[in-house]
Parts: structure tokens; C-alpha cells; sequence
């Protein structure tokens, strides 16, 4: 099976086969994707990958009804834990975002319904040729960002958006000679 350049690990190689650029719905899959596409920044994805079950111990399994309500020692407590980005910025974010994903939740019904507003429901396939043709943003990234932003996120700039919107199906841009499209 021939598969995108990128995926090269045997985490990425399953990440790339079995997630990337499928449409995902679950508010449970949204929000942890959302959190550790906020992670990933100035960092691999490939990094995140290696530290995304210790995440998923360490946040109550990304439950977003748990994580609003951290305090600063639960947060000083995760700045402690090897297998997690010991980032104070980042985990302030994790909160913040729990925060207003619920806020979005309780406006639009779901965050998938929030989320999936932003390609008219349906997934936009690309045909890029190479990892070169794909952009790190685009318009649509753009707009979520700015959005997501007036709503209270963190960590959710055009690209983290653009890469957000990979990992969950909003945009498939497996490229052309890809297996997995």
C-alpha cells in the first residue's frame, strides 16, 4: 500500500491509516483532537503522538466536564509529569478550551455541529500531488481561528485550525498516489 511521505513511525503510519482525514463527529474525538493539535505547536506531530495515551490518563480521558474545573495545583501537578509537554501556556490552554468547547456545545447543540458549519457539513477532498501543494492554512482555517479565538480558545491559530481540520475530516488532503484516500 503506498500512503502519504509523512507517515513514517509505526504511530504514524496507524494515525495516517486509520484517522487522518476521516470525518469525525464524537465531541469526545473533537475535543481531544482539539487539544493535542494545541499541543503539537512549534513541535512534530509525531512527538505528540508518542504522548497522546499519557495525555488521555492524565486529563480524565479529555473530558472537557472535568478538565474546566483544574485549579492551579491539578495544573502544577501535570507540569510535572514527563510524558506530557511541560508547558505552562499549553496547560492553561487546556482549561480554557475545555471551558469554551462547553460553552460552544451548550449554543450550537454539539461541537460537531459548530465545527462542521465551517465546511457546509460535508468534507472537502483535495487532490494534492505532493506534501509540498499542501498549505499549512487557508481561508477556512483562518475564519475558524479568528472565531475560536472571539469564543474564549487558545492555541488555535490558522495553521493549528488547518492541522485540526486534517485530523478530524473536515479536509482529506491525502495526496493522490495515497492508498488511504
Amino acid at each position: 500500500m503506498t500512503r502519504c511521505d509523512w507517515a513514517k513511525t509505526v504511530l504514524e503510519i496507524d494515525y495516517h491509516d486509520q484517522e487522518w482525514g476521516k470525518p469525525k463527529y464524537d465531541d469526545a474525538i473533537l475535543f481531544e483532537m482539539l487539544i493535542l493539535e494545541g499541543m503539537q505547536a512549534g513541535l512534530s506531530w509525531s512527538t505528540i503522538l508518542v504522548k497522546r495515551e499519557n495525555y488521555r490518563k492524565a486529563l480524565d480521558g479529555f473530558d472537557p466536564q472535568k478538565i474546566k474545573d483544574y485549579n492551579q495545583d491539578k495544573l502544577d501537578s501535570l507540569l510535572q509529569d514527563a510524558g506530557l509537554i511541560r508547558n505552562r501556556l499549553k496547560m492553561r490552554a487546556i482549561v480554557k478550551n475545555a471551558k469554551a468547547f462547553i460553552q460552544v456545545q451548550a449554543e450550537f447543540g454539539s461541537f460537531s455541529n459548530y465545527l462542521w458549519q465551517y465546511v457546509s457539513g460535508h468534507p472537502i477532498q483535495h487532490d494534492y500531488q505532493t506534501l509540498s501543494d499542501v498549505p499549512a492554512s487557508n481561508d477556512i482555517s483562518e475564519q475558524m481561528s479568528q472565531d475560536m479565538k472571539k469564543r474564549g480558545f487558545s492555541f488555535v491559530g490558522p495553521t493549528i485550525c488547518y492541522a485540526y481540520m486534517q485530523s478530524v475530516g473536515l479536509v482529506n488532503d491525502h495526496l493522490v498516489s495515497c492508498d488511504y484516500r
